[in-house]
């Protein structure tokens, strides 16, 4: 049980960190926020993974991917959060 989540918060981390590389812009994030953002990446990758691909629906819709699903879901989350940060900040200034 510790291996698994020491193996989560790894592959969260690795990547996070290559999301964050490759989205351009500056992100303020903590190594915690990185690691979330990773980990909420695998499983929007294993959710894109179930709709593509079509799995069997027993698996369950939200599943761990592997690392690269959560690179390509780490980044699709790292765009979202980007997106509904920018906004925030946008309609404060408005204020």
């Amino acid at each position: 049980m510790l291996g698994l989540i020491i193996s989560i918060i790894v592959v969260g981390l690795i990547a996070g960190f290559i999301a964050r590389a490759v989205v351009p812009g500056k992100q303020s994030m903590s190594i915690l926020m990185t690691i979330v953002l990773g980990i909420v990446g695998s499983f929007v990758g294993g959710f894109l993974g179930f709709l593509l691909f079509g799995q069997d629906a027993g698996d369950g819709f939200l599943q761990p991917a592997g690392i690269i699903g959560s690179i390509i879901g780490a980044i699709i989350a790292l765009v979202v959060y980007i997106m509904v940060k920018g906004r925030g900040a946008s309609a404060r200034r408005r204020s």
